[in-house]
């Protein structure tokens, strides 16, 4: 077996919670005693060594949306980008995620063509009509742990109580990407000075915290383990630090786009920074900053939405909303470490052993785990030759950005 010798490497390990600088023997993707059967020596001085991470939320457009991405192509961005275990919503297109026989296909498919462990998040109802219960019990045979109604309506809030009681009676998790339809109707960005002097539709904030209330008194009622993906309100922060007080079971994540870029990029009508949930104000910004820093926040997920060049090649509100998140992922982590709001152990314990925790997959994650290596001081082109991702929408097109994954070692 091929055993790679690194040398003076910052070892950054959230499983034992240990940061040292030592010199590593890794095996098929995990670290072994010393060797003689060394292949290779590598300087490991001024890098980082940290396990591959767990994405809870990206799309890889397959089936039925290849034009902008597969998952053998997207599968090969997360891998190159130190993912090796991602959480896809069920809407694909068209939707196989209320059927557990054609999951455990995808499963296997992403696995052969993109070298990726996929956990797909089943549908809550009958192709996310917001009508009926899914087959939740078919789906849990097909390997799925979780259910949500991704980013479609319900019909009726009876629905919602009646598919939480399902999920509950079965030990499934909900997750919710909350928003309130009927307040957030054509909207596309936030609700703020930038989109009124530009007319348009707006998003505001209440149409998120108002769907995360009502869920968290439902998930009280039912007893649900429940999860709220993609923050993007400094409220929200609030309302979920209240529920995790009372003792509810309840966890949830930031998109790390959050973190950084506000509703200032939409500016002259960049369809680049489309995105939904919106970009938020800078005190939204700061304020789930805050809340993931304080412990209120478990994760931090790409949100990974690769699309092909034409579909942001239209007016502003009729473009798809998405960034391409994977080869963006590790350079905005460093960035949070340069500006001081966690050290490196913090911020990888954000993007592993807390996904994983949350998604009640610790063991299995500790198990099939790889190493990669990361080169925090390497700038780089963010460029459509350097992204691997099929999809190169990002705002941060052509931008100067600091922090690779260098090398990955998996099995």
């Amino acid at each position: 077996m091929t055993i790679v010798k690194i040398e003076n490497v910052r070892v950054l390990n959230p499983i034992d919670q240990t940061d040292s600088v030592e010199t590593v023997f890794i095996e098929n993707g995990k670290r072994v005693a010393s060797s003689n059967h060394i292949a290779e020596t590598l300087d490991g001085q001024g890098k980082w060594l940290m396990p591959t991470m767990v994405d809870l939320c990206a799309r890889l457009r397959e089936p039925g949306q290849q034009q902008h991405g597969t998952l053998k192509s997207e599968g090969k961005a997360a891998r190159e980008n130190g993912i090796l275990h991602v959480f896809t919503p069920p809407d694909s297109q068209p939707i196989v995620q209320d059927n557990g026989a054609l999951i455990h296909g995808l499963v296997e498919k992403a696995m052969l063509d993109g070298g990726i462990y996929l956990q797909v998040i089943g549908a809550q109802t009958q192709g996310l009509n917001g009508k009926q219960p899914a087959n939740m019990a078919g789906l849990k045979k097909g390997g799925c742990t979780a259910v949500s109604n991704a980013n479609a309506p319900f019909a009726d809030d009876d629905v919602v109580i009646r598919t939480l009681e399902y999920a509950a009676g079965l030990d499934m998790t909900v997750v919710f990407y909350a928003e309130e339809h009927q307040i957030a109707k054509d909207g596309c960005v936030h609700e703020g000075f930038v989109a009124s002097r530009q007319g348009l539709p707006m998003i505001p904030a209440l149409a998120e915290t108002l769907a995360i209330a009502k869920y968290l008194l439902m998930v009280e009622v039912t007893g649900v383990r429940a999860h709220f993906g993609l923050l993007s309100c400094g409220a929200s922060v609030e309302l979920i630090k209240t529920a995790k007080a009372k003792g509810l079971p309840v966890t949830c994540d930031v998109a790390m786009h959050q973190l950084h870029l506000t509703d200032q990029l939409i500016d002259g009508f960049n369809s680049l920074a489309h995105v939904r949930p919106p970009l938020r104000s800078e005190q939204d910004k700061t304020l789930l900053r805050q809340g993931l820093k304080d412990g209120v926040i478990d994760a931090i997920s790409t949100h990974h939405e690769p699309l092909s060049s034409s579909a942001k090649m239209a007016p502003f509100a009729e473009t798809q909303p998405g960034f391409t998140a994977f080869d963006t992922f590790v350079p905005f982590g460093v960035q949070l470490i340069h500006e001081g709001l966690f050290e490196p152990l913090a911020w990888v314990e954000k993007v592993t052993v807390a996904p994983a925790k949350v998604a009640n997959m610790y063991e299995r994650w500790v198990a099939e785990s790889g190493w990669v290596l990361v080169d925090p001081e390497l700038e780089w082109v963010l460029n459509k030759g350097s992204i691997v991702s099929n999809g190169k929408n990002t705002p941060l097109i052509n931008q100067t950005v600091k922090g690779k994954v260098v090398r990955s070692f998996t099995s």
